[in-house]
Formats: structure tokens, sequence, C-alpha cells
């Protein structure tokens, strides 16, 4: 049987009793408390529907990206031989080669922001991760025009801050990625997802999933970056080992331009640009 923490004090009242909050028994008021914090804000700010934006956080801004490159280059250049410093400049020109993702993200989500947001109600406001790399350019493409961004930060063992971007009565700290997803997809309206590693394909297959099992509504998904899609993942051996449906492959969106993609998700909606 669980019990309190043996540093609960009885003389506290259960909500001021932070050491009993902490305990297991108290999991299930944690994960409601952890829905319920960021819900109430979203609500307060007038947040309606989001649109996701997913990607590395180790992608930067080109600036910093050959900036980065620059100095492992400089550092390889004092010590040819070492591997670890061969090792630094191969993924510093890899991510420099993909910083223009940055940009995308950054426009893609200036243009979305600008259409969308009235002074009284807020429409497919921008959520992310809420640390850097795609996820900061998603939260500055929004603070670029004026317009307000969520980031769900999650605590992790490396640090993750939250970028500088992020619209301040809507940068929430997490703990539990379950919660985290919830609260991606609960107002979702649309989901980008830029080039990532393991997080960024967690969140793009659950949310597939979700739309394929008919669990959520279905929303139009945009993967941007078309040859790493390609590249990465075999979309067509899905199909043909008969583990998807032919029409599963139109549940996603490809697109390698920022007026493309968010044309894409106006033409769902039947609100298209010519």
């Amino acid at each position: 049987m669980t019990t309190p923490s043996p540093e609960s004090s009885p003389l506290l009242k259960a909500y001021e009793d932070a050491e009993f909050l902490r305990s297991d028994i108290c999991r299930g008021v944690r994960l409601q408390l952890e829905f319920l914090k960021p819900d109430a804000a979203m609500d307060r700010v007038g947040v309606r529907s989001t649109i996701v934006v997913f990607g590395s956080a180790r992608i930067p801004c080109p600036t910093t990206a050959a900036l980065r490159l620059a100095e492992a280059e400089a550092a390889l250049c004092r010590d040819p031989a070492d591997a670890v410093r061969l090792e630094a400049v191969r993924v510093a020109r890899a991510l420099q080669e993909q910083s223009h993702y940055y940009d995308t993200a950054r426009e893609f989500a200036a243009l979305a922001s600008q259409y969308c947001q009235g002074s009284s109600c807020r429409e497919l406001v921008v959520v992310t991760g809420g640390g850097g790399g795609i996820m900061e350019a998603g939260n500055r493409g929004a603070h670029d025009v004026g317009a307000v961004s969520i980031g769900l930060n999650i605590s992790l063992p490396f640090e993750q801050t939250p970028n500088p971007y992020i619209t301040p009565e809507l940068s929430f700290e997490l703990h539990y990625f379950s919660i985290r997803k919830m609260h991606f997809l609960k107002r979702a309206r649309a989901l980008c997802a830029f080039p990532g590693g393991f997080g960024t394909m967690d969140e793009l297959f659950e949310t597939l999933t979700l739309i394929q099992t008919r669990k959520i509504p279905r929303i139009p998904v945009v993967l941007f970056g078309r040859e790493f899609w390609q590249d990465i993942i075999n979309w067509p051996a899905f199909v043909r080992r008969g583990l998807i449906s032919a029409q599963d492959l139109d549940l996603f969106h490809l697109s390698d331009d920022a007026a493309e993609g968010w044309n894409h998700i106006r033409q769902f909606y039947g609100d298209a640009t010519t």
C-alpha cells in the first residue's frame, strides 16, 4: 500500500503539504493539476485553437549554425587527428545545411499568426515544445508579428530552457509527457512537423495514429522538408508490406515552402488563396 512521504506533516492542510502532493499516492492529482493549469491559462488568454509546430531543438538559426561550424573547424585545425573534433565538425556541418528549416518555420508561424489572431479571440495560435531550434523559430515567427504563442516545455535530465519568444503567460513547465501530448492536441487544428529526432517522430506518429483510428477529428498534417522525410522514412514500404492502407498516405502533406504549407491548411478548411 502506498503511503505519504515521511516528511509529510499531519498538521498541514492537504493542499498546503508539498511533500504529500509529491508522494506516489497523489500522482493522479498531479496529473490532473498539470492538465488544469495550462488549460485555464489558455482559456484566460482566449486561445480557441492552435497549430502545433514540431521539430528538432538542435537546428539553430543560420547565423548561429555558421558560427558553430566555424568554431568547430577552428578547433579541428588545432588538432586534426582528434576523432571527437572531427565528429563535431561533421555534426555542425550537417546542422548548418539544415538551418534553412529554422527560417521556414519562422516564416510559417508568422504567416499563420498574422492571419488568424484577432484582438478578442485567438485562432490557430502557434504552440511548440518551448525549447530552442525549430521550436524557437515557431514562437519567434509569432512574436515577429506581435501575436501570442504557447510553449509547452518539459522537465528533462539535460537542460531545456524556455526560449525568449514565448508569450510569458503561455509559457509552461510540465513534468508528464502524457499530459503535454494532451495539451498539444486538445485545441489543435493543424500539425506541422519539421526535421527532428525521436521526440518529433513520437509526436508525429502518435498524431497520425489518432487520426487514422478516428480518436481525434482529421486535421491537416504538413511535413516540411520533402527531402528529409523521404530520406528518413520509406512511406511506400508501409503500404507495400500491407501495414497501412494506401489512403493513409493522404493523411499528411509534404511541403518545402512556408506559404505553400500554410495554403494547404487553408485549403483543408475551405479558405484557400490563389
